[in-house]
């Protein structure tokens, strides 16, 4: 089974910088909100904006989230929340390309049953197996999940 995905992108040059690209244009996607992207601050692009790595790295947490939260629910855990600070390392060389190297999960989930915290911890790695995102990468994606147990009222 396939499925196609499809994005429009719009840039125009800006007449009143003739001097120097803007790098900044927006994303469209039909039914959506329009996104306005921009490079990273790093690379001369407006901050204000998503750039093609948060919005990569935002793909990567996302999909691993969804992945985790579908074997776990495979495995009887019931998930009471997730959340991730995930970090990204772009390596950038001398002639101007770069690539990522890494990227680093964090997520802390809270489940409700103690007995369950071990098998939890091991389906990130589950998770990765089946997660879209992870399997079109070809650098490392780590985990270092964190499980608490929900506090009773």
């Amino acid at each position: 089974m396939k499925h196609l995905f499809r994005v429009k992108l719009d840039w125009l040059f800006p007449k009143k910088e003739a001097a120097r690209y803007t790098k900044s244009h927006t994303i469209t996607i039909e039914g959506k909100d329009v996104i306005n992207v921009s490079a990273a601050k790093a690379f001369k692009g407006d901050p204000a904006f998503y750039n093609p790595e948060d919005l990569f790295l935002s793909s990567v947490v996302s999909c691993h989230m969804m992945s985790y939260l579908y074997v776990c629910k495979q495995h009887g855990i019931e998930v009471l929340s997730y959340s991730d600070k995930a970090e990204a390392i772009l390596e950038v060389l001398p002639n101007g390309s770069g690539r990522f190297i890494a990227i680093h999960l964090n997520p802390i989930v809270c489940i409700g049953m103690k007995e369950k915290i071990e098998e939890a911890l091991s389906l990130h790695k589950e998770a990765n197996q089946v997660c879209f995102i992870a399997n079109s990468c070809n650098f490392p994606i780590l985990h270092f999940p964190i499980c608490e147990i929900a506090r009773s009222n």
